[in-house]
């Protein structure tokens, strides 16, 4: 045997084990690619899923109250010539942020008395049983006429409708806060200032950050609501002209377009402002 032959066939030290660790390395890098990009891939694929089950549905049923994708499309760019929709869009967001800010700050208030006083849970829990009950519709229909057309109706229908499911939300975060962390503030006498920013807003934050993501989804149906029975402005108003002209395609024109902002708003500021606040917090690896 020539020595070049030999020296082909003899084995380098630890070949044997390079390979098994390229693959790893390999594989590796594609679940980082893949986690990096499941975020964006995923809801992408959903929405064309749907897209494509749409347009497959109006081309079998080949009606007019299922309108194909080009015609919706069409409609979309009606809504958004010369900056409609946004002007719409603000005076909806208008609505529902005061409505918000008033039903958050009254369940958060509330949902911290009501766990640590039972008198005041007791007391208001009749109160959080009838709001959950009430139908949003009448609470919208109610506020129209009480308060009439303006701000103030859509505000407090607003507050009416969400703040029953946000006070329940928060007094569950209230009463799931660890009552060692709280015999130790009590021991050690720390005064309120300290046990509201050291104790109860980080104990409380995961609850109020889904409190509020639950609270903007409730907003939002209402808000529309309101408009779409009492007032001449708004998201839900255009939705009421389109639907009286039985065009579908402009129904669901303002609809996706609706869903954009409130897309917007969920993955762009909801999402981060979670992840700045809750950046402390560790999170399971397996």
């Amino acid at each position: 045997m020539s020595p070049e032959a030999s020296s082909a066939g003899r084995l380098v030290p630890g070949a044997v084990h390079e390979a098994p660790q390229a693959i790893r390395a390999r594989t590796a890098g594609w679940r980082i690619a893949a986690g990096r990009l499941a975020p964006v891939v995923l809801p992408l694929l959903l929405l064309g899923l749907v897209a494509g089950g749409w347009e497959a549905m109006a081309v079998a049923l080949h009606s007019p109250l299922v309108p194909h994708l080009p015609e919706i499309g069409k409609e979309l760019g009606r809504v958004f010539k010369g900056g409609r929709f946004f002007g719409e869009m603000a005076v909806t967001l208008l609505r529902v942020g005061a409505g918000f800010a008033i039903a958050f700050v009254a369940a958060v208030a509330a949902g911290i008395a009501m766990g640590r006083q039972k008198a005041v849970a007791h007391f208001l829990e009749p109160a959080i049983i009838v709001g959950l009950t009430v139908p949003g519709l009448v609470w919208a229909l109610l506020c129209v006429i009480w308060f009439g057309i303006g701000l103030t109706g859509a505000a407090v229908a607003v507050a009416l409708s969400i703040a029953p499911a946000l006070l329940l939300n928060i007094l569950q975060g209230v009463r799931a806060v660890d009552a060692e962390l709280l015999e130790v503030a009590a021991m050690l006498r720390l005064p309120l200032r300290k046990r509201l920013t050291c104790l109860w807003l980080p104990s409380l934050m995961p609850t109020l950050l889904g409190g509020a993501r639950l609270g903007l989804s409730l907003a939002w149906k209402v808000v529309v609501l309101v408009e779409l029975f009492g007032l001449s402005s708004g998201i839900g108003y255009q939705l009421n002209s389109e639907f009286g002209a039985q065009n579908v395609a402009g129904v669901i024109a303002w609809t996706l377009g609706f869903a954009a902002v409130m897309a917007v708003i969920e993955y762009g500021v909801l999402a981060q402002l979670e992840h700045h606040l809750m950046r402390w917090r560790r999170t399971a690896q397996v």
